[in-house]
Formats: C-alpha cells, structure tokens, sequence
C-alpha cells in the first residue's frame, strides 16, 4: 500500500486507539502518523503497524500547522487524513489509496456520526455502521467517484490526496491559526488549481462522539478571524451557519457580512457552557 495515514491528537488517546483499532482490521497502511498537538503522551501498545509520533508543543488547536507537520513525516505516496474521533472500515485506507492511483482530487468519504455509548470493546463494523447516522447535507454516490462542484462540501475528517499534489497546493495555509475554515480554504485553493473535490462511494468513517457545543462558541476567536482571512482571500463568508448564530446571541452584529464581522463581546464561560450539545445527539 502506498498509503500514510495522518491523524493528530489532543488529549483524545481513547478516541485515537479505537482508530488504530480500525486500522489494523483491514490492510496494514505503509505507516501512521501520529501529530501530537502538546506534551509528549504515554507510549502506545503494539498494533502490528508502523505508528510514528510527532510532538508539536504549541498552544491551543493548530491544525492546519499539525496537519502540515503530519505530512512532513509521512513517506507514501498518498496521504490519508483521518480525524482522531474517525474509526476507518477496514476497507476504507485501500479504497482511498486505490482512488488516488485512479483520480487526482481531495477524496472524501462518507462519514457516520456516532451517539456517546456506541464504541465499546469488542466493537465490530457492522454495529458501528448501523448505530452511525449520515450527515444531512453529504450526498455520496453509489458506486465510483463523483466531483462536486462546491468545494465548500469538502471535510478534513477523512480525505485522501497526492502526497505531490498536496505540496503542490502548498498544504494547509498555517495563517489560519486555531479552529476553523482552513480546510475550506484548501478545497478552494485546490479547485481554483483545479484539483476538485471527489466524493467516494467506498469506504466509510464512523464519528466517535466527544463533548462539542453548537455553536460552537469555545472556538469563538479564531472563527472570527479565520473567517475574515478567508473572506479577505476569496470574497466569501465561510462558516456562515455559526456567524449567524453568534449574531443572534449577540456576539457580533446582525449585520456582519456588510461591516466585516463586527465583534460585540466575547461569550462567557456560562454561554459556552449553555451551548453545549446533548450526549444523545451524533452531531
């Protein structure tokens, strides 16, 4: 397999072993890259795969720093991205390493959202797989690969793409510090390269629940400026859904599209905490 896997981690180990569990269900990848956003964690068990751990010590959520640091130390050929909370099918690393020797594009399968209580030991596919629910607004083909034509639908949860073409579109543009639209930013980037979005209709990725807040106002800051950088580069707001719900909470003004995402105030700990989500919902 010509396949590295990249996964980054903060404080997730239970959600990041259950992901190795899911990889060595299927065809040993070439390695796993392991992007450790903090503290050097405790060692981890023998998987039968090469795991490589990469310590960045930065501050807060750098994903688009980790991500990049994930590709660094990967060798293959093609690179597999899955968010630590992703449980891979035991096709899905070969079916994505398989697109990528056929189309090149950002590959993205489809991915089941789990409720809190779903992943236990002994978990199999087919329970994760009936327990998971479909994301709303993805659409994915019955069989082979389909573009899309807004980029927008792209998701860093579980992508494929060249190792080349990836350097070629520069990685992910580390200006976009924190939470928030960097992803979208490299789909853009990507199709105005014209590289598009595929959607797969191999291979799946099974969501483990974690704490989250809709919205998710914990991630207030760097949404905000993220989301200027962003409407700075291609004239659109992203993350449009959450600038609206900020606005009406009162966050920033009502008319944030005109005045550039004038912000109010800050939430407070009790807001955040108020937005909190339901354990019993997958979203």
């Amino acid at each position: 397999m010509s396949a590295s896997v990249i996964t980054l981690n903060k404080g997730r180990d239970a959600h990041l072993a259950r992901l190795l569990e899911g990889l060595a269900k299927g065809p040993i990848p070439r390695e796993c890259i392991v992007v450790e956003m903090g503290a050097e964690p405790p060692p981890l068990p023998d998987y039968g795969f090469s795991v490589c751990r990469v310590v960045l010590d930065l501050p807060g959520l750098p994903l688009a720093k980790a991500r990049n640091a994930g590709r660094r130390a990967a060798s293959g050929e093609h690179l597999v991205y899955l968010d630590v909370d992703c449980i891979p099918s035991a096709d899905l690393v070969d079916s994505l390493d398989d697109d990528l020797a056929q189309a090149d594009g950002l590959v993205c399968c489809e991915v089941r959202y789990l409720p809190a209580g779903a992943v236990a030991d002994g978990w199999t596919q087919g329970r994760l797989h009936e327990a998971g629910q479909r994301h709303p607004v993805r659409v994915f083909p019955r069989s082979g690969l389909e573009p899309t034509n807004n980029p927008g639908l792209f998701w860093s949860l579980a992508f494929g793409v060249r190792a080349a073409t990836f350097d070629r579109l520069g990685g992910f543009d580390e200006a976009f510090d924190g939470y928030g639209a960097e992803d979208t930013d490299l789909a853009f980037r990507a199709a105005a390269a014209g590289v598009p979005v595929l959607l797969t209709a191999r291979g799946e990725a099974y969501h483990q629940h974690h704490a989250a807040c809709d919205p998710p106002l914990q991630h207030f800051d760097s949404i905000v400026a993220n989301a200027r950088r962003f409407h700075a580069r291609h004239g659109l707001w992203p993350m449009d859904g959450w600038l609206d719900a900020f606005a009406r909470r009162g966050h920033v003004s009502s008319e944030w599209r005109a005045d550039g995402l004038t912000v109010l105030r800050a939430p407070s700990p009790a807001e955040i905490a108020a937005a909190r989500v339901a354990s019993e919902s997958p979203f």
